[in-house]
């Protein structure tokens, strides 16, 4: 078979108290360290029908793990009042968050952390997944660019691994860690990720000078980091007694919702949706990394699947005897033309743009990954060079030289300027904005995020 199936997440035997509903495996994971921390079952071996789950309440099982002091103080009233006054936006946003608690609560709980951690991402990005800022912070916990790379999360033509439910997780609590274990505390943890761990120190230093107190309330910091926190508890105050702000939370089991599967051989993503017989949008809410229509074996990547239909997708796989892919990928040689590089590859100038996202009238500067439909003479898996390093720069063509009067002196033409596909983002931080909500009350992916943070290691800041 040209898959290996692995990865009920979080799946196998119930450990631990019966309380809490644990889920462990002592199944081998993949090379990635990161992705063997998503726990699996062998498919092969076991079928997802002979899997059973504790069906507590997620919810109780997250009000259990709560270790935080609310603060009690006027801006947290404020934000809970404002939370309340807006059921249809929490309920979506609740209702969003389904797909992706679980395995967010189980690694909240393996790392000891406090749970109130696990409901961060309502604060960041709604648990909309193709979130957005308009400084290009992506995915459940919006990392930017610079944030991301420090934490190892992949950003290229074919994915970008801040959108990827299990990485991003993953480097977010990495994240949050290793702030707590520089300030002492949870608050002071969640101000760094918000506003950068620097600035956070510097404003530790300036009280110090001063002779005040260090803690959180204590800090002159902007408006925006001085609410995160009040926000995250008012997430909790509602989580603890909906019923008290007129809110009505969706029913969550404690059970897996998705299953991960190791991609053994490239397939495009419109095959995957049909052979597991789920909607589209249901299919990009679980995987939001995905930038191309294939996903590459060589990338070390998972595809998440709803729980009841991982077993559809493996039967219908076994019965499937058609080619598992229609794309691969080339590097271009010289920067040329949309125009010459189709004509060199054989494929449509237009379907090439298409695909790749380039603007007419960019040429394409050499040593540019593309994708293009397979042919006989590209008909292999694309390598896990490519996979890993695939980039794609434009460059504008030089402007035709200005005809000039007989015997005139003609000015020099302008060199050209160079665009990347995948653009740097400009300013590092942004004030506090309501356009997160907006989009969310919308349904739309893209979102303004309503707050900022710096990465600890290099610097640089993202936003959240």
């Amino acid at each position: 078979m040209f898959w290996r199936y692995a990865a009920i997440l979080l799946i196998a035997a119930l450990s631990g108290c019966a309380g809490t509903g644990d889920w462990s495996s002592d199944s081998a994971g993949r090379s990635d360290p990161r992705a063997a921390k998503a726990k699996r079952v062998n498919l092969k071996d076991q079928s997802v029908s002979s899997i059973y789950a504790p069906s507590s309440n997620l919810w109780i099982r997250i009000r259990d793990g709560f270790q935080m002091e609310p603060m009690n103080t006027p801006l947290e009233i404020e934000q809970v009042r404002w939370l309340s006054a807006r059921p249809d936006y929490v309920h979506r946003s609740m209702e969003r968050s389904s797909r992706y608690l679980f395995y967010i609560v189980q690694e909240v709980h393996t790392r000891n952390m406090p749970m109130e951690i696990a409901l961060l991402p309502f604060v960041e990005s709604a648990f909309v997944t193709h979130a957005k800022s308009s400084a290009k912070a992506m995915g459940l916990w919006q990392f930017m660019p610079a944030t991301g790379k420090d934490f190892q999360l992949t950003q290229n033509v074919f994915r970008d691994e801040r959108r990827d439910v299990l990485q991003s997780t993953d480097a977010a609590l990495d994240y949050l860690q290793r702030l707590h274990n520089q300030f002492g505390s949870w608050e002071l943890a969640l101000a760094a990720y918000n506003w950068g761990a620097g600035n956070v120190a510097k404003a530790q230093k300036r009280n110090l000078a001063a002779g005040l107190p260090t803690d959180y309330l204590s800090l002159k910091m902007p408006n925006e980091t001085r609410n995160y926190v009040p926000k995250l508890m008012a997430y909790r105050q509602i989580v603890l007694d909906p019923q008290a702000y007129g809110i009505v939370l969706p029913e969550l089991e404690n059970h897996p919702y998705f299953i991960a599967v190791d991609v053994e051989k490239d397939i495009d993503v419109d095959l995957v949706i049909k052979l597991a017989e789920i909607p589209s949008e249901e299919f990009h809410n679980l995987n939001p990394s995905f930038n191309k229509p294939v996903i590459l074996s060589n990338a070390n990547q998972q595809i998440l699947l709803p729980f009841g239909h991982a077993e559809v997708f493996q039967e219908n796989l076994k019965k499937y005897t058609k080619p598992l892919s229609t794309w691969t990928a080339v590097r271009i040689a010289r920067t040329e033309t949309v125009d010459k590089a189709a004509k060199t590859l054989g494929v449509d100038a237009n379907a090439l743009r298409e695909i790749n996202n380039i603007p007419k009238g960019m040429r394409i500067r050499a040593g540019s990954t593309v994708l293009i439909p397979k042919t006989n003479q590209h008909a292999g898996d694309i390598s896990m060079a490519m996979a890993e390093n695939a980039n794609l720069s434009l460059v504008k063509p030089a402007p035709a030289p200005k005809k000039c009067a007989k015997g005139a002196k003609c000015p020099a033409a302008k060199s050209s300027k160079t665009a990347s596909a995948a653009k740097k983002g400009g300013s590092q931080h942004k004030h506090a904005s309501t356009g997160l909500a907006n989009s969310a009350k919308k349904g739309t992916v893209k979102a303004t995020s309503p707050t900022a943070k710096t990465s600890a290691a290099s610097g640089a800041s993202k936003i959240q």
